[in-house]
């Protein structure tokens, strides 16, 4: 069992030592971030996989990408087992000590082991419902579980799966998304009040450093949709029950130029002004991590995106979410070698300054 955390000297130890451009990291939390990180969402769940994860994980790191985003659910399990082996190769080789990595992952999904050779509900009826776990009635329409019970459960399969004692943020993967459909928006709250006690319990225990939302629809809607969450809302609540140094700090949300609405949506009500989630999370303290940054591919297409800079389509895209203001990294989903080394190549030159951004956004919006 690996043992340790993200610290303010080792993530600045890693940044110095990466052989990357040093305008390439950012200060947050006391931690020093690349401003790309590693998801590992997509794949089949097979050894082959397995290893392609694996190894795409030590390239990124040793490419001077020092935050990993990985799921219990991702690949039934085994993403997060690949992430763990790639940190144990990288720490056994001396390469990495586990206080300069950021490692994220989410609960909240049901989901089975692609390791356990049961059907889905096979293995959620001897796992979780036989052993307590969970009751009639617990999970969703959409698969989806947030009682303090099962999210406990799926936190200590989380660092077996990872072979850590402790992960730097725990989400609560997709939960109005995943709950909305089945309990009332006041419900809704009142589970996630139960949620967030247990997270600041989890970190007293030493699990989790921090604890955040990573969501698809609630922070991009409009407020007048069922979805709707508010930042604003969603820090006092945390606030309420872990007080000023609660955990607390982060949100993931899809972002590209497709989906702009982080950027260019002012559907966040900020002490009674209309503002973007990027401008909400940067006025409250809260780190944003994006999600989908190619869209699977399809923003690589020629001509689907607006040129600039004279990048390809890979660099462009990963460029344009990581200079936009309040966003701390895209994280990017790689497994081959050569996606790798094509995404990294980001790493060698700096993010576009702030002014040249913003008349970016102005060019291309209007």
């Amino acid at each position: 069992m690996i043992s340790g955390f993200a610290t303010s000297d080792g993530t600045k130890k890693f940044a110095q030592s990466s052989g990357t451009n040093q305008d390439n990291f950012k200060n947050f939390a006391n931690l020093t971030l690349s401003n790309v990180g590693i998801g590992t969402y997509l794949g089949d769940p097979d050894s082959r996989t397995d290893e392609l994860v694996k190894n795409a994980v030590k390239q990124s790191i040793l490419s001077g990408i020092n935050v990993v985003d990985t799921a219990i659910n991702y690949r039934a399990q085994k993403a997060e087992r690949s992430v763990g082996k790639a940190v144990s190769e990288l720490i056994d080789e001396e390469k990495i000590s586990r206080d300069q990595l950021f490692l994220s992952t989410k609960n909240g999904y049901v989901t089975n082991d692609a390791d356990v050779k049961l059907g889905f509900w096979e293995y959620v009826k001897e796992e979780y419902s036989q052993k307590g776990v969970i009751k009639e009635g617990d999970v969703t329409s959409g698969y989806h579980c947030m009682t303090p019970t099962y999210l406990s459960d799926q936190l200590d399969r989380s660092l077996k799966n990872l072979n850590m004692d402790c992960v730097d943020l725990m989400y609560l993967h997709n939960a109005v998304e995943g709950q909305i459909n089945d309990v009332s928006k006041e419900q809704f709250l009142e589970n996630l009040k139960s949620v967030f006690e247990l997270y600041e319990q989890k970190r007293d225990e030493g699990k989790i450093k921090f604890y955040g939302m990573a969501t698809w629809e609630c922070f991009r809607v409009p407020h007048d949709s069922p979805q709707y969450l508010s930042l604003e809302d969603t820090v006092n609540l945390a606030k309420k029950i872990g007080g000023e140094d609660n955990g607390f700090r982060f949100i993931q949300l899809p972002f590209n130029m497709h989906y702009d609405q982080a950027l260019l949506g002012k559907n966040q009500l900020l002490e009674s002004k209309q503002v973007s989630i990027l401008e909400a999370a940067a006025s409250l303290g809260i780190g944003v991590f994006t999600s989908v940054p190619f869209m699977q591919g399809r923003l690589l297409t020629p001509g689907v995106m607006p040129e600039f800079n004279e990048l390809k389509p890979s660099l462009r895209a990963l460029q344009f979410i990581r200079s936009s203001p309040g966003v701390l990294a895209p994280l990017v989903g790689q497994k081959s070698a050569e996606h790798v080394s094509e995404n990294l190549e980001i790493m060698k030159i700096p993010p576009i300054p702030e002014d040249d951004f913003l008349a970016l956004v102005k060019k291309l919006t209007s």
